[in-house]
């Protein structure tokens, strides 16, 4: 069994290069890979384009990267919690492409079973169409989507094993599997990392084989977006 350990999240992103496309987990700000998001910024790479459901908030998540102008594109399909990400839009200063929620997802589930494109009714007759190849199938119109096509895909789990089989926890869920299977190199960090025979085989989300680099992240926040308290 090959052992994809490694020692930290400097050492798993030391190879993410200027202009790399990267896929990043997460629903909102929960099951962000935190500690790869901080490397990154270390590392001082630059010209990025992110693919991620969201851009996280000013202060945390994609949006430190955003702050300290890392990123020259962002594909999402919500980014209504981040000032400087509407700032650098308006600016002109970030590119953005915005898609629906559904098709962001299968366009990254395609891209990990190796189908090039596929056809979907979101969007149709809006600017989401615009330059894109429709077709009609029984009197319905579609839009052709492309496969992404990433360098890196860097995911958070809660739980993975040394031959990076991974384990997620509720929403953490959402984004971070199928991710995990489209990029040419996938990076994990996890809250919990346990010797290969541990997981229970039917509890696994991810199989280690889409895994490249695991390892075992610290100092979680876990961050609320918005916190919504009731009044005792």
């Amino acid at each position: 069994m090959i052992n994809k350990t490694v020692a930290n999240a400097d050492e798993a992103v030391k190879d993410i290069f200027d202009n790399a496309t990267l896929m990043l987990g997460g629903f909102g700000l929960c099951g962000i890979p935190e500690n790869c998001i901080a490397a990154l910024i270390r590392k001082g790479v630059r010209g990025l384009t992110c693919i991620s459901n969201n851009a996280g908030v000013d202060d945390f998540g994609i949006g430190l990267m955003l702050k300290t102008k890392q990123v020259k594109k962002m594909i999402s399909s919500y980014v209504g919690e981040n000032a400087e990400f509407e700032r650098q839009l308006l600016s002109g200063e970030l590119e953005v492409e915005l898609i629906p929620q559904g098709t962001l997802a299968t366009r990254c589930m395609m891209a990990g079973y190796g189908i090039p494109a596929f056809y979907t009714p979101a969007g149709v007759g809006t600017e989401v169409a615009n330059q894109k190849e429709t077709r009609n199938f029984k009197g319905k119109e579609y839009l052709m989507e492309h496969a992404f096509d990433a360098d890196f895909a860097i995911v958070k789990a809660w739980k993975g094993d040394a031959a990076g089989n991974l384990v997620f926890r509720g929403t953490a869920r959402n984004f971070n599997p199928l991710m995990a299977m489209a990029g040419k190199i996938t990076i994990a960090e996890v809250e919990e990392l346990v010797e290969v025979g541990e997981l229970d085989p039917n509890e696994i989300h991810t199989p280690g084989i889409y895994v490249n680099r695991i390892f075992k992240g610290e100092n979680y926040e876990k961050r609320i977006e918005q916190r919504t308290i009731r009044k005792g």
